[in-house]
């Protein structure tokens, strides 16, 4: 899990008690599509942003509805050209990246879009200054420089495969954000971009509300105006759905099938790489043992996981990697064996107390395991977690904190962890496993350092030929296989409800964060009412 997303929930974790509250006693569009207006819509998240800048993290992924980046995703994730009039041209061995600029785009206050707003803006996100947790996923830029006003050119340090993958990253106005705090100035509250809607008004802890620019460069959308509820509480969401209250929202699978005899309303799935896993801080002496570390991987029952906890919407996880994934290593499935498990840990000395936890030199296998107050599907995976170690031997003491709770604890204590990003291996695998990154941030959560599985990963994202980042890929998830530094145990579908009114709904394979730019709504912008 990246900060980001980390901290995007840790900031909604007190303002969804009271959005669950607050937002069951109001209307959350003030009149908006639940209430049966044709060009509105009205949709319930789970969590809430920290910021509305790009320059600090928002929409880094695509999909942010007020901005645009040079390049979007398409429905099968395809990259299409946004503000670029076409994909870049690739020279200099991968080093360079030329990007032909869309002429006669216009920011929301109606100033023109050049390639300066561009340069301004990655440089602004690369400045040591800017609090923005995940530059480091810029880090192959070496500088960033404007041909006139139609042409950007973007010179590598390193040949850095997955680079046109970070170009969905929206541009901002310099007009508009340059003079200000970049960390603290108005501009996070009060944006302006090129996309296809306009910030209205932001209830922290409530709710969003949008509508659609009428000089937008892809033409006016349909929907003329968005509602974004922010409502923490799975319950209240599903109860608000119910009540017409909202057009859609994101639910997890024991809410959503309670729809599904509801003709007027259609359940979407959206396959992601979602994961969910236990981090095993390397620092401790139970969790840091490699005989523990292998058994816990034979112990858990993934199967059982998908069936009872994501009522069959999921897959088993091995790895950040999902099984259904060409970027997945084949062979690499761990199967479910508690009798193998056991066996490990008594050939590396760990034997039943008189409780039946284990025990070697006097140290008892024993660890703490967190939660994020609130989130139920932790709750729950970290419950079957632990119900399945004990099994085997090992207690596994779970509790629930605040993210600023859990935080200082993570060099010791595993945390119950998600995390995914479909775009590109590479955005997964090396924040969550180069040693380099061990607790930067969110980064690493478990200190995990292996010295072939440092290297494998520089292979991959410096090589442009698949096959060969196939190759070392495929060896980070050996790597991970043979000492699992985390107990990955499922990969979550998301699922949502909506109100069937229209036309060609869609959804993409999601990341971790599911929120403004993630769902059926990834596209509003495009949607056609039924007629």
């Amino acid at each position: 899990m990246t900060a980001r997303s980390v901290r995007g929930v840790a900031a909604t974790a007190m303002a969804g008690v009271l959005a669950a509250g607050a937002a069951a006693c109001s209307t959350p569009g003030g009149g908006g599509g639940a209430k049966g207006d044709k060009d509105s819509l009205v949709v319930g998240l789970a969590n809430e942003p920290e910021t509305l800048s790009p320059l600090l993290g928002y929409g880094k992924d695509g999909n942010s509805k007020i901005f645009d980046g040079l390049l979007r995703r398409d429905a099968s994730m395809k990259l299409r050209p946004a503000l670029a009039a076409e994909l870049p041209k690739v020279t200099d061995d991968g080093r360079t990246y030329t990007f032909a600029l869309r002429k006669g785009v216009k920011f929301s206050d109606g100033k023109p879009f050049t390639a300066r707003d561009v340069v301004f803006t990655y440089r602004t996100i690369l400045d040591e200054k800017t609090n923005n947790a995940a530059k480091g996923e810029l880090d192959a830029i070496d500088k960033v420089t404007a041909a006139g006003d139609d042409t950007v050119v973007f010179a590598l340090k390193y040949p850095y495969a997955p680079f046109a993958e970070r170009t969905v990253l929206p541009i901002v106005p310099e007009h508009a954000a340059k003079g200000q705090d970049v960390n603290s100035g108005s501009f996070n509250t009060a944006p302006i971009g090129t996309g296809p809607y306009v910030l209205t008004g932001w209830s922290k802890g409530e709710k969003l509300t949008f509508k659609a620019n009428p000089g937008y460069w892809g033409g006016e959308p349909k929907v003329k105006k968005l509602t974004m509820a922010i409502i923490k509480d799975d319950d209240v969401r599903a109860t608000r759905l119910r009540s017409g209250d909202l057009d859609g929202a994101i639910l997890p699978p024991n809410l959503a099938k309670g729809f599904k005899g509801d003709k007027s309303k259609v359940t979407m799935t959206a396959r992601t790489t979602d994961f969910r896993g236990v981090t095993l801080p390397a620092a401790d002496k139970v969790t840091g043992d490699l005989a523990v570390r292998r058994a816990l991987d034979l112990a858990v029952d993934r199967k059982a996981m998908v069936d009872k906890l994501l009522e069959g919407a999921g897959r088993a996880g091995y790895g950040p990697v999902p099984t259904d994934s060409d970027w997945f290593a084949k062979g690499t499935e761990r199967p479910y064996d508690p009798d193998k498990a056991k066996r490990l840990l008594d050939d590396a000395g760990w034997r039943p107390g008189g409780d039946g936890i284990r025990e070697k030199d006097g140290q008892r296998a024993s660890f703490t395991l967190w939660f994020p107050a609130g989130d139920k599907l932790r709750e729950e995976h970290a419950l079957a977690f632990a119900s399945d170690a004990k099994k085997a031997g090992i207690e596994v003491k779970v509790q629930s904190g605040t993210w600023e709770v859990i935080e200082p604890r993570m060099k010791d204590d595993a945390v119950l962890a998600g995390g995914g990003n479909p775009a590109d291996p590479d955005f997964d695998l090396y924040n969550l496993l180069h040693s380099s990154l061990a607790l930067n941030g969110f980064n690493n959560m478990a200190a995990y350092s292996n010295p072939d599985v440092d290297k494998a990963l520089e292979e991959g994202r410096r090589s442009g030929d698949k096959a060969a980042r196939k190759a070392a890929y495929d060896k980070v998830q050996q790597g991970l296989a043979d000492n699992p530094g985390y107990t990955f145990l499922t990969h979550v579908d998301h699922l949502y409800v909506m109100n069937d009114e229209w036309k060609d709904l869609s959804t993409q394979v999601e990341p971790h964060d599911h929120g403004l730019g993630a769902g059926p709504w990834w596209n509003v912008e495009d949607w056609q009412p039924e007629q």
